[in-house]
């Protein structure tokens, strides 16, 4: 596939590639320039298949609890309504993740040490060396002062943020950011979904404790980090936090994704 045209840089010897596509805000990450190639050809493939589904079942895109879909199903389709139905949550809560994984699975043959795939703020990531995330977490006070270092045993990973005052997508909740990492970015993002909306009622520290209580129901979930407003809380095993300015300039320049 021909690049040109798409802003590809390379910088401490990665290649970054930030694009859109109708609903989908992604940035690739490589030590290849072939993986990038493949990587955009696999979005445009998974998101064809994926309206073409839509269009003729537009139940799946406003189902807010599991639906069932057929065998012949494109891939994308399956992955996401078998994922948010363990976790319990409608299958497009699952979809941006399941996306990125499969790109990253694409991706894979053509990368010596890094694949990754940001997707709103859902990643899929194998990588030999430590990649950093910042946590945005929109008007928190906490907001763009931490964020995450991902080292080589924490991978293959994939990690979602769900939020009520950032995100666009649907949410009952009141989390300002519900980060949750697992083996796979749709587990991770149906997973974030469910806790978000747990997190609601005028008593933060209490709803920021459902949230967590949520994410203890919910099996082959690594860890969870909650924030709302001054309040955190954590489940399981966090990577190894790194401490920001503060500032989004910063966020970007310190990590390699922005959540």
């Amino acid at each position: 596939m021909n690049l040109s045209g798409l802003p590809v840089s390379f910088r401490r010897g990665l290649y970054r590639l930030r694009f859109t596509v109708k609903q989908s805000n992604l940035l690739i990450l490589s030590d290849r320039i072939q993986a990038v190639k493949v990587a955009v050809k696999s979005v445009l493939h998974h998101r064809s298949l994926l309206e073409k589904y839509v269009y003729k079942n537009p139940v799946y895109v406003y189902a807010l609890n599991p639906v069932k879909v057929p065998e012949h199903a494109p891939k994308i389709v399956k992955l996401a309504a078998e994922t948010a139905e363990i976790v319990g949550v409608g299958p497009m809560a699952a979809v941006p993740g399941v996306l990125a994984d499969l790109v990253v699975e694409d991706m894979k043959p053509y990368c010596l040490s890094v694949s990754m795939v940001e997707n709103g703020g859902e990643i899929a990531a194998s990588s030999k060396i430590p990649l950093n995330i910042g946590v945005y977490a929109g008007f928190s006070p906490v907001s763009g002062k931490f964020g995450f270092r991902l080292k080589r045993e924490d991978f293959p990973v994939g990690l979602a943020t769900s939020s009520a005052t950032v995100s666009h997508a649907l949410s009952f909740g009141e989390a300002d950011a519900v980060v949750v990492f697992s083996q796979s970015a749709g587990f991770a993002d149906a997973a974030a979904t469910a806790i978000c909306n747990e997190v609601k009622g005028k008593d933060v520290e209490a709803s920021v404790q459902k949230g967590l209580e949520k994410a203890e129901s919910i099996p082959d979930v690594r860890a969870v980090l909650i924030v709302r407003g001054r309040y955190i809380g954590k489940m399981g095993r966090l990577p190894q936090i790194v401490w920001l300015n503060g500032g989004l300039e910063d966020l970007f320049e310190a990590g390699m994704v922005m959540l």
